[in-house]
């Protein structure tokens, strides 16, 4: 027997696919968390729930690398480790602000081709296990975590 979850449909039809990626413990480096292949896709929002406490000042943004063309910021830099980011806070990426603790909003859909979404970190301690809910524009495109 088949158990239905009328909310998670819900929020499919509305957001697309969920896919999750941890960053593991944040270093002074860029991480893949995403990977687009096989064209366009709409990603509709991006949040992160923090799984491991930042308590040490970090300048910290997400940024899309695609393979062809420049790497474009999904999210300004913000310093989400100055004033300790607690374990269960949700951050949202929305494009043209600063990373930020969410209050009533999902970020903004913004249109990615083939590359990754990246975790841009310059802090040395937290970790965020990242969602993203995206719906393919291009036939047969898709996005996975890295």
């Amino acid at each position: 027997m088949s158990v239905l979850n009328p909310n998670r449909a819900f929020a499919q039809g509305v957001l697309g696919q969920v896919v999750t990626k941890s960053t593991g413990t944040l270093a002074a480096t860029t991480v893949p968390l995403f990977t687009i292949v096989g064209g366009l896709v709409a990603v509709t929002s991006l949040v992160g729930r923090v799984t491991t406490a930042i308590t040490v000042a970090n300048s910290y943004k997400l940024q899309h690398n695609p393979t062809a063309g420049t790497s474009a910021d999904l999210c300004t830099a913000a310093d989400i480790g100055a004033t300790d980011t607690v374990v269960g806070e949700v951050l949202v990426a929305k494009k043209g602000t600063a990373i930020a603790i969410a209050l009533a909003s999902l970020g903004s859909t913004v249109v990615l081709d083939t590359g990754q979404i990246e975790s841009v970190s310059a802090g040395t301690d937290g970790v965020i296990l990242w969602y993203c809910t995206w719906v393919p524009i291009d036939n047969g495109a898709s996005l996975v975590a890295a």
